[in-house]
């Protein structure tokens, strides 16, 4: 199976990494009272992943965590951590920008590709940044997008379309169109696997391979 390029996934992991740590100091800084089930709402992703980087921002020194009465729990910045949510916040622009105008074109050729093909109700598979951009491009051809299909999304909504956690209770859709780029080429292996894998696209810069395997005997 060929794998994705080395640089495309550096820069999505990047990307990606730096949002969500970004995202949780400004949502401590925001509220000291936030509970882990709500900065994963918050963030748009899994509770067992929110939890995971609160823990390696406590381990750093960016977050210091207090009991409070009711067994409840109180998360304040550090100096370190405010020094270190300035630094993301420039990372995280400089990031954005090149990535943003990479998958808004591919994106756009995605939708377009879909378009031409009479395919009009269209499945969004992953929920994140290269998800709101592929609702923005949608918005330029005559699609309906019915929803993203997330299993580790977190939240029962995103970029104000409905969530779903599985296959199951999904509205009719005439074609998928990729946009998890943390794990790109298993959510298309997956989606293969239960519908027309013709009928399965993705913006290029997440280089899916539609070859199965060989097994060696």
């Amino acid at each position: 199976m060929a794998q994705l390029g080395d640089t495309d996934t550096a820069e999505r992991g990047s990307s990606e990494e730096t949002r969500i740590t970004l995202g949780l100091l400004n949502a401590v800084e925001a509220n000291s009272a936030l509970t882990q089930r709500s900065l994963a709402s918050d963030l748009g992703i899994a509770l067992g992943l929110a939890n995971t980087y609160l823990k390696r921002c406590v381990r750093k020194g960016l977050i210091k965590v207090t009991h409070v009465p009711a067994n409840r729990y109180a998360y304040y910045l550090t100096p370190k951590g405010f020094a270190e949510k300035s630094s993301l916040t420039a990372r995280y622009l400089t990031i954005s920008f090149n990535f943003f105008r990479r998958a808004r074109t591919d994106c756009a050729d995605a939708m377009r590709y879909c378009e031409t093909r009479g395919w009009h109700r269209i499945l969004l598979a992953g929920c994140g940044d290269l998800g709101e951009i592929a609702t923005l491009c949608a918005a330029e051809q005559e699609l309906e997008l019915v929803g993203f299909l997330d299993r580790n999304a977190g939240a029962d909504r995103f970029a104000g379309l409905p969530v779903f956690a599985d296959i199951a209770g999904l509205p009719e859709f005439d074609a998928v169109v990729i946009t998890d780029f943390l794990d790109p080429q298993g959510t298309f292996d997956a989606l293969a696997r239960i519908t027309d894998p013709d009928r399965i696209t993705a913006p290029a810069i997440l280089r899916i391979s539609r070859e199965r395997p060989t097994l060696m005997e």
